[in-house]
């Protein structure tokens, strides 16, 4: 669990210093007056909007419902550890049947 959720942190990451690096392209080129500098300006400004609206509104609900699962599993483990052990060993007895047939 706490890797998937590492995995979000750093896509997370990466992700802001992509569009940090857009952001400073775009304010690199912003005296340029070449039309197709403009035209990519454009383009990438109107990317980086749409990316950022995107981004918000999935990358947050994805990090909320991953930590409700994770707080519902533990809720789950915690009340009745028996089904959990009991559940976890039938798993592993179907698992291992599966995977020894040939």
């Amino acid at each position: 669990m706490s890797d998937s959720l590492s995995n979000t942190e750093r896509m997370s990451a990466e992700l802001h210093e992509i569009m940090h690096h857009a952001q400073a392209l775009l304010e690199a080129t912003g005296g340029e007056l070449d039309e197709q500098v403009k035209k990519a300006r454009q383009a990438l400004s109107e990317s980086m909007a749409s990316a950022k609206d995107r981004y918000g509104e999935y990358g947050y609900k994805f990090l909320d419902s991953v930590k409700s699962t994770a707080s519902d599993t533990d809720k789950l483990v915690k009340d009745k550890p028996y089904y959990v052990i009991g559940g976890t060993f039938i798993v592993g007895l179907l698992l291992g049947w599966v995977l020894s047939r040939k």
